[in-house]
Protein backbone atom coordinates (compact mmCIF):
# COMPACT_ATOMS: atom_id res chain seq x y z
CA UNK A 1 0.00 0.00 0.00
CA UNK A 2 0.79 3.84 -1.22
CA UNK A 3 0.92 6.43 1.72
CA UNK A 4 0.42 9.99 0.85
CA UNK A 5 2.08 12.51 2.29
CA UNK A 6 1.81 16.38 2.83
CA UNK A 7 4.92 18.24 2.85
CA UNK A 8 4.51 22.17 3.45
CA UNK A 9 7.16 24.76 4.31
CA UNK A 10 4.50 27.27 6.48
CA UNK A 11 4.65 30.32 8.39
CA UNK A 12 3.12 30.91 11.75
CA UNK A 13 0.05 32.20 10.78
CA UNK A 14 -0.30 28.64 8.60
CA UNK A 15 0.61 30.66 5.12
CA UNK A 16 2.14 28.45 2.03
CA UNK A 17 1.96 30.70 -0.60
CA UNK A 18 5.06 31.22 -2.76
CA UNK A 19 7.55 30.37 -0.16
CA UNK A 20 10.82 29.69 -2.91
CA UNK A 21 10.40 32.65 -4.57
CA UNK A 22 8.98 36.34 -5.44
CA UNK A 23 7.65 34.72 -8.95
CA UNK A 24 6.54 31.55 -7.60
CA UNK A 25 2.81 32.21 -7.16
CA UNK A 26 1.45 36.18 -6.52
CA UNK A 27 -1.91 35.36 -7.28
CA UNK A 28 -3.91 37.47 -4.80
CA UNK A 29 -1.38 40.33 -4.72
CA UNK A 30 0.83 38.20 -2.38
CA UNK A 31 3.26 40.20 -1.67
CA UNK A 32 5.47 38.38 0.25
CA UNK A 33 6.94 35.55 -2.06
CA UNK A 34 10.70 34.20 -1.05
CA UNK A 35 9.33 34.35 2.67
CA UNK A 36 11.03 31.05 3.62
CA UNK A 37 15.01 32.21 2.03
CA UNK A 38 17.28 32.53 4.70
CA UNK A 39 16.09 29.64 7.08
CA UNK A 40 18.91 26.57 7.29
CA UNK A 41 16.93 23.48 6.92
CA UNK A 42 19.48 21.21 7.43
CA UNK A 43 19.16 17.93 5.26
CA UNK A 44 15.94 17.33 6.19
CA UNK A 45 14.60 17.95 2.60
CA UNK A 46 17.08 16.08 0.86
CA UNK A 47 15.98 13.06 3.40
CA UNK A 48 12.49 13.32 3.13
CA UNK A 49 12.36 13.25 -0.89
CA UNK A 50 15.27 10.48 -1.31
CA UNK A 51 11.89 8.67 -0.18
CA UNK A 52 9.85 10.39 -3.10
CA UNK A 53 8.09 7.36 -5.44
CA UNK A 54 5.44 9.65 -6.96
CA UNK A 55 4.37 13.43 -6.58
CA UNK A 56 0.54 14.08 -6.67
CA UNK A 57 0.05 17.63 -7.62
CA UNK A 58 -2.90 19.97 -8.85
CA UNK A 59 -3.07 21.81 -11.13
CA UNK A 60 -1.25 25.59 -10.66
CA UNK A 61 1.83 23.29 -8.17
CA UNK A 62 1.91 20.86 -11.55
CA UNK A 63 2.75 24.18 -13.73
CA UNK A 64 4.91 26.05 -11.67
CA UNK A 65 6.86 22.60 -10.79
CA UNK A 66 7.28 21.98 -14.84
CA UNK A 67 8.54 25.30 -15.36
CA UNK A 68 11.17 24.67 -13.02
CA UNK A 69 11.92 21.19 -12.18
CA UNK A 70 10.72 19.97 -15.07
CA UNK A 71 13.28 22.29 -17.59
CA UNK A 72 16.34 22.44 -15.32
CA UNK A 73 19.49 20.34 -16.21
CA UNK A 74 19.59 17.44 -14.39
CA UNK A 75 23.50 17.75 -14.11
CA UNK A 76 23.31 20.75 -11.91
CA UNK A 77 25.32 20.69 -8.63
CA UNK A 78 24.04 19.41 -5.66
CA UNK A 79 20.37 19.56 -4.59
CA UNK A 80 19.01 20.99 -7.84
CA UNK A 81 20.66 18.45 -9.64
CA UNK A 82 19.10 15.61 -7.31
CA UNK A 83 15.49 16.65 -7.24
CA UNK A 84 15.52 17.68 -10.73
CA UNK A 85 16.69 13.80 -11.73
CA UNK A 86 14.03 12.44 -8.94
CA UNK A 87 11.39 14.53 -10.32
CA UNK A 88 12.14 13.95 -13.98
CA UNK A 89 12.06 9.85 -13.19
CA UNK A 90 9.31 9.63 -10.94
CA UNK A 91 5.56 9.41 -12.22
CA UNK A 92 3.31 13.17 -11.32
CA UNK A 93 -0.36 12.53 -10.96
CA UNK A 94 -1.61 15.69 -11.72
CA UNK A 95 -5.34 16.96 -10.32
CA UNK A 96 -6.64 19.43 -12.96
CA UNK A 97 -10.00 20.05 -14.43
CA UNK A 98 -8.84 21.94 -17.14
CA UNK A 99 -5.84 20.61 -18.58
CA UNK A 100 -5.90 18.13 -21.58
CA UNK A 101 -2.22 17.45 -21.69
CA UNK A 102 0.74 17.61 -19.90
CA UNK A 103 4.29 18.36 -21.49
CA UNK A 104 6.62 16.82 -18.15
CA UNK A 105 7.28 13.45 -19.20
CA UNK A 106 5.79 10.97 -16.62
CA UNK A 107 2.68 12.89 -16.14
CA UNK A 108 -0.43 11.11 -15.68
CA UNK A 109 -3.75 13.17 -15.33
CA UNK A 110 -6.17 11.47 -12.52
CA UNK A 111 -9.28 12.09 -14.43
CA UNK A 112 -12.41 13.54 -13.46
CA UNK A 113 -12.99 11.74 -10.12
CA UNK A 114 -9.91 12.73 -8.18
CA UNK A 115 -10.82 11.21 -4.70
CA UNK A 116 -11.25 7.82 -6.18
CA UNK A 117 -8.03 7.86 -8.46
CA UNK A 118 -6.36 8.77 -5.32
CA UNK A 119 -7.57 5.89 -3.65
CA UNK A 120 -6.34 3.50 -6.19
CA UNK A 121 -2.92 4.67 -6.16
CA UNK A 122 -3.19 4.36 -2.55
CA UNK A 123 -3.95 1.16 -2.46
CA UNK A 124 -1.30 -0.03 -5.05
CA UNK A 125 2.16 -1.64 -4.10
CA UNK A 126 4.54 1.17 -2.98
CA UNK A 127 6.38 3.97 -1.14
CA UNK A 128 5.59 7.14 -0.49
CA UNK A 129 3.16 9.38 -2.74
CA UNK A 130 4.31 13.25 -1.97
CA UNK A 131 2.09 16.51 -2.30
CA UNK A 132 3.34 19.83 -2.60
CA UNK A 133 1.47 22.96 -2.34
CA UNK A 134 -1.44 22.14 -4.10
CA UNK A 135 -4.04 23.48 -1.19
CA UNK A 136 -7.34 22.68 -2.97
CA UNK A 137 -6.00 19.35 -3.26
CA UNK A 138 -4.91 18.91 -0.03
CA UNK A 139 -8.41 19.71 1.10
CA UNK A 140 -10.02 17.23 -1.18
CA UNK A 141 -7.91 14.83 0.05
CA UNK A 142 -8.58 15.67 3.62
CA UNK A 143 -12.17 15.50 2.62
CA UNK A 144 -11.99 12.40 1.63
CA UNK A 145 -9.49 11.07 4.34
CA UNK A 146 -6.39 10.20 1.91
CA UNK A 147 -3.70 12.23 3.62
CA UNK A 148 -1.50 9.44 5.82
CA UNK A 149 1.02 12.41 6.96
CA UNK A 150 1.39 15.89 7.31
CA UNK A 151 5.51 17.13 7.27
CA UNK A 152 5.49 20.83 8.16
CA UNK A 153 8.28 23.32 8.28
CA UNK A 154 7.16 26.04 10.62
CA UNK A 155 9.35 28.99 10.35
CA UNK A 156 9.07 32.04 12.75
CA UNK A 157 7.33 34.76 10.75
CA UNK A 158 3.61 35.92 10.28
CA UNK A 159 2.84 37.22 7.47
CA UNK A 160 -0.93 38.10 7.49
CA UNK A 161 -2.34 36.99 4.04
CA UNK A 162 -1.67 34.64 1.54
CA UNK A 163 -2.85 30.78 0.91
CA UNK A 164 -3.52 29.10 4.15
CA UNK A 165 -2.10 24.52 3.98
CA UNK A 166 -5.55 24.89 6.72
CA UNK A 167 -7.45 27.68 5.79
CA UNK A 168 -11.32 28.20 7.13
CA UNK A 169 -13.88 25.30 6.96
CA UNK A 170 -10.61 22.46 6.86
CA UNK A 171 -12.32 19.31 7.50
CA UNK A 172 -12.16 17.75 11.33
CA UNK A 173 -9.32 15.23 11.64
CA UNK A 174 -7.46 13.77 14.71
CA UNK A 175 -3.88 13.44 13.86
CA UNK A 176 -1.03 11.30 16.23
CA UNK A 177 2.59 13.99 16.85
CA UNK A 178 4.85 11.26 15.39
CA UNK A 179 8.27 13.73 15.37
CA UNK A 180 8.98 17.07 17.00
CA UNK A 181 12.18 19.04 16.35
CA UNK A 182 13.68 22.24 16.32
CA UNK A 183 16.41 23.93 13.96
CA UNK A 184 18.80 26.35 15.32
CA UNK A 185 17.84 28.48 12.54
CA UNK A 186 14.24 28.45 14.70
CA UNK A 187 12.48 26.29 11.95
CA UNK A 188 10.07 23.20 13.32
CA UNK A 189 9.80 20.62 12.18
CA UNK A 190 6.77 18.68 12.66
CA UNK A 191 5.83 15.61 11.57
CA UNK A 192 1.75 14.05 12.14
CA UNK A 193 -0.21 10.57 10.67
CA UNK A 194 -3.62 9.86 10.08
CA UNK A 195 -5.05 9.12 13.57
CA UNK A 196 -7.59 5.88 12.79
CA UNK A 197 -10.11 6.98 15.17
CA UNK A 198 -13.44 7.96 13.33
CA UNK A 199 -12.81 11.83 12.66
CA UNK A 200 -15.66 12.54 14.79
CA UNK A 201 -14.72 10.51 17.74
Amino acid sequence: MSRIVVQAFMTLDGVVQAGGGPDEDAEGGFPYGGWQRGYDEGDVIELWESRTEALLLGRKTYEIWAGAWGVWPEDAEGLVGEFTRRYNRVTKYVASRTLTELGWRNSELLGDDVPVAVARLREQPGGEIRVWGSTELVRTLAEHDLVDEYRLLTYPLVLGTGKRLFAEGFPFRRMTLVESRTLASGVVITVYRRDPAPADG
